[in-house]
């Protein structure tokens, strides 16, 4: 008996493109993407991109006024305790700078927004670009600007926003309005 493997090939397809977009949709009409259980709204102009990794739940770009220079926001969700818990994400996301963590410029800043807890991460230096464990890139001034949305416990969605400094400080309010756009 002979299988017709291109009549078995796009319903596969389509299976399992529905079955990623369970859990994480982009929709372009309203600007949202859905991440888990929240969903939130991008601000104007910030344009969802395919991931670049399999990692990433979904993935934005942040271009500057002129065009010349862009930020990357990816949406990461591990499942309950799937990546650790805040301070050693905090830990993680701070130790991807080249510089001691005393020079550059860190911050955390623990809100509630409604019932759920953010934390906000903020960092400028020379941002070491790269998959865990593997090669990496010095990217100087360069900054990271985190959130970890979710209780202890939780199924946290962990978005964080890469780039050139400038551009990363000039978006920081239209990332939190963003994370916290979902939670309201």
């Amino acid at each position: 008996m002979k299988t017709n493997l291109k009549a078995v090939r796009f319903p596969l397809c389509l299976l399992i493109l529905a079955a990623l977009c369970a859990n994480v949709c982009v929709h372009a009409a309203d600007a949202t993407v859905k991440v888990g259980d929240i969903t939130f709204t991008l601000p104007d102009k910030w344009e969802s991109v395919p991931v670049a990794s399999a990692m990433r739940a979904a993935q934005l770009k942040v271009t500057d006024a002129d065009g010349k220079t862009s930020a990357d926001v990816a949406f990461f969700q591990f499942g309950p305790g799937g990546a650790g818990g805040n301070q050693a994400n905090v830990d993680r996301w701070l130790g991807q700078f080249q510089e001691p963590r005393d020079q550059i410029k860190s911050k955390v800043e623990d809100v509630t927004v409604g019932k759920t807890k953010v934390t906000y991460v903020s960092a400028e230096g020379t941002y070491k670009s790269g998959m865990p464990g593997g090669p990496t890139s010095a990217m100087p001034d360069y900054a990271l600007m985190g959130a970890m949305v979710g209780n202890e416990g939780d199924n946290i969605i962990f978005i964080k926003m890469t780039g050139p400094k400038d551009l990363v400080k000039s978006a920081t309010s239209d990332f939190k309005k963003m994370v916290e756009s979902g939670l309201k």
